[in-house]
């Protein structure tokens, strides 16, 4: 309803500001260092058997204690759907090993290199098949007030981008990484949904090397000090590059760490980490789940109440299970 002065026009001063969409975690470090130690002794008990479980419990606790106006996120991935995509995660990986696997029982170095060949082949292969599988079940999997996610790239467009950029990433000895960085972001993240909202991705190559450049170099210069800086700076630029479009409309997502507030943050994870023997990685997780939360704003001129239902559902766990056997972080 519109809002007029004394003279029947429009006075926008009058209209009470929306106030931005935040996100915040409700999960404890207790609970969650509850399930890290219940899944650690299931899976050594079961010989790993229990690792997909013990993955979609995570998952589980880690979406389902964020929340965004006043609703939680949930994750639906099942345990046995990941073991299924574990099973044949670990007969695909078997399969690249093979030759290397008949190259030490035959003691053959000619086989041995033949072997190591196509197992770095395949890997190279394999990765962006991964993270398009991992992509497509794990935001399939999740929902928003009954909302799903849903990722609608290609795998062959993922393929065409990572493998020519990994053989220039290794020809100019790690510069183009940047580049390969800056094209697999703004191609995984425009091709996100939630609902009717689209996702894209703004930055380039080229500021992101000026990132990475400064943080080698003055990095060396104070013994490793700048690293701070070099990672707020790359956190700000990640987010910050990142907006959301309802409608036709796209709004940037902002985020504000400051390099004092960085600082004691990272150094007293650190100094929690050591101390405790890794025994406090469950209250670090859960402090920096909390930490960027607090200081990201998402559009407030995005409309949650008119989100309409767009995804569909996928229950192949096999990428998500490649995903966290090869410890490759996604999003």
């Amino acid at each position: 309803m519109e809002i007029l002065n004394s003279e029947n026009t429009f006075d926008a001063t009058n209209i009470p500001p929306h106030p931005p969409v935040k996100l915040s975690f409700k999960g404890s470090g207790f609970d969650y260092f509850s399930i890290l130690i219940i899944n650690w002794i299931l899976t050594v008990i079961t010989l790993g058997l229990y690792y997909p479980w013990a993955r979609a419990r995570t998952l589980s606790f880690i979406y389902g204690n964020t929340e965004m106006e006043n609703s939680r996120f949930v994750f639906h991935g099942t345990g046995m759907q990941m073991f299924v995509g574990f099973i044949k995660a670990i007969v695909i990986l078997l399969l690249l090993s093979s030759v290397n696997i008949c190259a030490e029982i035959i003691n053959s170095s000619l086989l041995s290199i033949i072997g190591t060949f196509i197992f770095f082949t395949g890997l190279m292969i394999l990765i962006p098949i991964a993270v398009h599988g991992g992509l497509r079940y794990r935001l399939a999997k999740t929902t928003w007030r009954n909302i799903h996610f849903g990722y609608r790239g290609s795998k062959a467009e993922l393929i065409k981008i990572f493998i020519p950029g990994i053989i220039l990433t290794y020809v100019t000895g790690g510069v183009y990484s940047s580049w390969l960085y800056s094209d697999l972001r703004k191609y995984i993240i425009g091709n996100i949904r939630f609902g009717n909202i689209k996702f894209n991705y703004n930055g380039n190559g080229g500021a992101l090397f000026w990132i990475n450049f400064k943080g080698v170099f003055f990095g060396i210069l104070t013994l490793g000090i700048y690293l701070f800086w070099y990672m707020k700076n790359w956190i700000n630029y990640y987010i910050s590059n990142v907006d959301v479009e309802q409608n036709g409309n796209r709004y940037p997502v902002k985020l504000a760490v400051g390099i004092g507030e960085y600082f004691v943050f990272q150094v007293v994870n650190f100094f929690l980490i050591v101390f405790t023997l890794g025994l406090a990685t469950a209250w670090v997780k859960v402090r920096t789940l909390n930490f960027f939360f607090q200081r990201m704003e998402l559009p407030e001129a995005i409309n949650l109440d008119i989100l309409e239902q767009t995804e569909t559902d996928f229950n192949d766990a096999t990428g998500d299970d490649l995903l966290g056997m090869m410890d490759i972080g996604i999003i």
